[in-house]
């Protein structure tokens, strides 16, 4: 006979009482998401105790959520329930890049009247998301990925781009440790540590580095993630482009200087992870005897 599949490779039932619920959970955290980020922008005081730096990186943070990220995640969420695997891939990084900002929404910004709307997006986002992996067929990943060179470029790029921003915090972090003083982001932002740095730290860069050469090797599991991860990457560069239009717009100086290098980043994440979506295929039946 013949089973039908779904969007990440498992038969349907699975997938209703599975990847379906984690899909779901994730769009009732990007509209929470989408809400708190339009408040935070228009209702004056939400972020009034923060530091014109960290001001200016929060401002940018909504615009990318508002326009960009919680719109894909929706997006991507109803075409994975319809089986597209390059949805659930996108959704993944989009969901792996809300709960990062989340953390920081929750553990970096002054308590307030839009903590609890930031604490349900962090709990939805994150549940979805270990959901979301956990629903992976992970033998069947291989097949769905067609070009095998797009995968190795997709890899590298993930390990040289992690080692480009561990190699960038570490040029401040390290120097700010042997002369006993605060880095200059942690003075800017006038907070204890620089919670970037301690998420890439503790996870994102050894995660990212380590499933890089795990899709080098070709490790079964690492196929999904690694084009995860490139969604992720490209997603943490908009808020840093965005940045300089919200000093403008605030008439600040503007740090235009940051466009050359980041966008040259983004643009190269851009045309290789597209290349490797344009790989990707989906598995709409299995037959089974």
């Amino acid at each position: 006979m013949i089973r039908e599949t779904s969007s990440i490779g498992v038969d349907r039932r699975r997938a209703s009482v599975g990847a379906r619920t984690w899909l779901r959970l994730s769009i009732a955290a990007a509209v929470l998401a989408f809400i708190g980020s339009v408040i935070g922008l228009t209702v004056h005081g939400i972020y009034g105790s923060l530091t014109p730096t960290f001001l200016f990186q929060a401002l940018a943070q909504d615009i990318v959520n508002t326009v960009v990220v919680t719109p894909l995640m929706v997006l991507c969420a109803v075409m994975a329930l319809r089986g597209s695997y390059r949805a659930y891939v996108v959704w993944l990084g989009a969901v792996a890049f809300t709960v990062y900002s989340y953390v920081i929404y929750t553990f970096s910004v002054p308590f307030g009247p839009v903590f609890p709307l930031w604490v349900a997006v962090l709990g939805l986002s994150l549940y979805a998301l270990i959901g979301g992996l956990a629903s992976i067929d992970i033998p069947r990943t291989a097949e769905h990925f067609t070009n095998d060179r797009a995968v190795t470029v997709g890899a590298w790029t993930l390990v040289v781009v992690a080692g480009m921003f561990a190699l960038l915090w570490l040029s401040e972090d390290v120097p700010a440790l042997l002369t006993g003083v605060r880095p200059q982001s942690v003075v800017e932002m006038a907070l204890p540590t620089n919670p970037v740095h301690v998420l890439d730290y503790a996870i994102f860069l050894p995660a990212a580095l380590g499933v890089g050469i795990r899709q080098l090797q070709r490790q079964a599991f690492a196929y999904p993630i690694t084009a995860a991860f490139l969604v992720f990457l490209l997603l943490t560069c908009m808020p840093i482009l965005i940045t300089p239009f919200v000093q403008t717009a605030l008439h600040e100086p503007a740090a235009w200087g940051i466009m050359i290098p980041i966008g040259i980043v983004a643009a190269v994440i851009l045309g290789i992870l597209s290349w490797l979506l344009a790989t990707v295929r989906t598995l709409t039946v299995s037959p089974e005897i």
